[in-house]
Formats: structure tokens, C-alpha cells, sequence
């Protein structure tokens, strides 16, 4: 696999390991191949995640191998990668890896992580979401196109909502539009506003847009994921790499950008030469957070006016108050 090298990034050197391992049959990229990735977008990926508890996403022989999340921290880190601790619905918790400068992420790539899983809260507040995130996720019979057509209407009602999203490919075929938050509400609150956002987007458009949890239930319609917003559900960070053969990644967009890019233009190779010439587009999210207190509104109305309460959680968080059965709907019709 070739002698071990050593990279530097920023102050510090970090030790790649078999850098000619191929990560990439199809393509042929090497491990060697994914750490120049990475450090060429490094202060981006960073941004990404600082100060935040990440899961890694780990593939040690490659997309073609086995792969695992990993969320608690590697015991072998060194002193200068610190840890978040993070709660999970069961109440256990773990350290996770928490990355606050560059050669964390080249550290982290060498274990043969693609793609970082970073919570929407900060290590200083880990209760308390600094990001809503609202994912855009085609189902069968839709497709890119469709989720962008989302996106572009999900723009004009956070507009509306004094919310100001930031767009990204998710590196498949949707779209990920995170919203900077002011940290002073919970998970089930940042939750509840998601679903109101999701409700809202699919009663303007409700043949092309739903929140339906039951996969029956969503026809060929843009998914609203919002258990996205649950505790312990992450979306691959900006610049990660998704494990598919053409080494696509998470490409971080401006609003002008989302009707013509494809998720196929940013991939291993190209978002080098693009971020060298453009940087992160999302540079200055953290500079602008938002207040939900007008989609908390929206989300009263909901219950109010139109008896829309809550939504069901994934099937590993405990039951919470008035969330409805998790039964999916044609056995409650076949077992009522």
C-alpha cells in the first residue's frame, strides 16, 4: 500500500497511512487521493463542523468495503482533537469527535472517514440546536430537479419567515438548506418548527411537496424530512465525500447557483479547482443566526386552526407526549 506519509495542514503534521490504497475502484482515487481532497477544502469542511460532535463515517478498505458510523470519539486521537458529550434519545451518552482546527479533519480522513455526521449544536451547549435543517429528499418517480423546484419555494416562505437559508447538494439527489438559529430552543422545538415548515411548503404544493413519515403514504413527492431536526439525526456536512463511485461530495451552493447546478459537477476532482476560485459560499452562515419565533407561531396555528400536532419520531426514540401512533397506516386499517 506504499510507506506512510506525512502531510501538513495548517501547524501540525498528520501521518497518512497506506495512501495508495484505492478508495474508488471505478475511478481509481487512493486514499492519498481523498486527504489532497481534503486538504484543499479543509478551512471549508472545518466551517462546516468546528466546535461541533461529529459521527464519522468511516469506509477503511474503501466504497467497496465494509463501512460503520462511529460516534464515539477514537481513543487513539491525539490531545489536540477535543470531544463533545452528547446525549441520545435512550439517555445514554457518548464523546464524540469534535473537531476545531484543520488537520482534525486530515486526522479523521486517515482512519478512512468520507463522510463527517456533525450534530446542529455546539460542544459549549449541546441541548440546544444552532442550525435548523431542512432536507429535500426525492422519492421514487422524482428526481434532482424536482427537489430544486423545492428548494426555490422553500426560499420564498423562510423569506417570509425572516429565516435565510443556506443551500447544498447533498451529494445524491437532494438538497439540504440549513438555517442558522439563534441557540435558545430545544430539540423538540427546533423540530417543531421543521414540521412547520415542511406543512407549510406542502399545502402550496401539495402534489409536488410531503411530510407523510409513511413511505406509502408520499407518493412521487419531495419528502420533507423533518426527523432530520430529531436528536441524534445528522446530515453529511458540507464537503464530505458520499460513498458512491464517482466520489460526488456535499457542494455548498449560493441561491443563484441552485436552478442550474447538478449534483454531478462537484465531485473528488472538481471542487478543488471550484473552491479555489470561488471559497465556501457558506463562509459567513454563522455570522447571520435567525429567531424561530414566527415559524413557532406558524406551528401553533397548525395545532390551533387545523389540528395539526405533532408527527412521529424514528422508531428508536421513545414515545413522547402527543406524538401520534407510529403504526404505519394500511396495518392500522387491516388490524382496526
Amino acid at each position: 500500500m506504499g510507506e506512510a506519509l506525512e502531510l501538513t495542514i495548517g501547524e501540525r503534521t498528520v501521518r497518512l497511512s497506506n495512501p495508495d490504497k484505492v478508495y474508488f475502484p471505478e475511478r481509481g482515487y487512493t486514499k492519498l487521493d481523498v486527504a489532497r481532497y481534503f486538504q484543499s477544502v479543509a478551512d471549508g469542511a472545518l466551517r462546516a463542523m468546528r466546535e461541533r460532535p461529529t459521527t464519522l463515517q468511516r469506509f477503511p478498505d474503501g466504497v467497496g468495503g465494509e463501512s460503520f458510523f462511529q460516534k464515539r470519539a477514537p481513543k487513539n486521537r491525539p490531545d489536540w482533537i477535543p470531544t463533545g458529550r452528547i446525549s441520545f434519545p435512550s439517555g445514554r451518552h457518548a464523546d464524540e469527535f469534535c473537531p476545531t482546527e484543520p488537520a482534525a479533519v486530515l486526522w479523521a480522513v486517515n482512519l478512512g472517514c468520507l463522510t463527517f455526521h456533525p450534530w446542529p449544536v455546539r460542544r459549549a451547549d449541546t441541548e440546544r440546536p444552532d442550525e435548523l435543517r431542512i432536507d429535500l429528499d426525492p422519492q421514487p418517480g422524482t428526481d434532482y430537479a424536482d427537489a430544486v423546484r423545492a428548494a426555490l419555494e422553500l426560499r420564498e416562505l423562510l423569506d417570509e419567515l425572516g429565516l435565510r437559508g443556506w443551500p447544498k447538494t447533498s451529494g445524491g439527489r437532494g438538497i439540504h438548506v440549513f438555517v442558522p438559529i439563534v441557540p435558545e430552543w430545544t430539540f423538540p422545538q427546533v423540530r417543531r418548527a421543521a414540521i412547520a415548515v415542511g406543512r407549510e411548503l406542502e399545502r402550496r404544493a401539495p402534489e409536488r411537496v410531503t411530510t407523510a413519515w409513511w413511505k406509502e403514504e408520499r407518493g412521487e413527492r419531495i419528502f420533507v424530512d423533518y426527523n432530520q431536526m430529531a436528536r441524534d439525526r445528522t446530515i453529511a456536512s458540507a464537503y464530505s465525500v458520499r460513498a458512491r463511485e464517482n466520489a460526488p461530495v456535499s457542494a455548498p451552493l449560493t441561491w443563484d447557483e441552485v436552478p442550474d447546478a447538478r449534483p454531478e459537477d462537484f465531485d473528488l476532482v472538481t471542487m478543488p479547482a471550484r473552491y479555489a476560485e470561488v471559497g465556501d459560499p457558506h463562509a459567513e452562515m454563522a455570522e447571520h443566526p435567525c429567531r424561530l419565533e414566527a415559524v413557532l407561531e406558524l406551528a401553533e396555528r397548525d395545532e390551533r386552526e387545523h389540528g395539526l400536532g405533532d408527527l412521529p419520531y424514528p422508531p428508536d426514540h421513545p414515545k413522547a407526549a402527543g406524538e401520534p401512533k407510529r403504526v404505519q397506516p394500511s396495518r392500522a386499517r387491516r388490524d382496526g
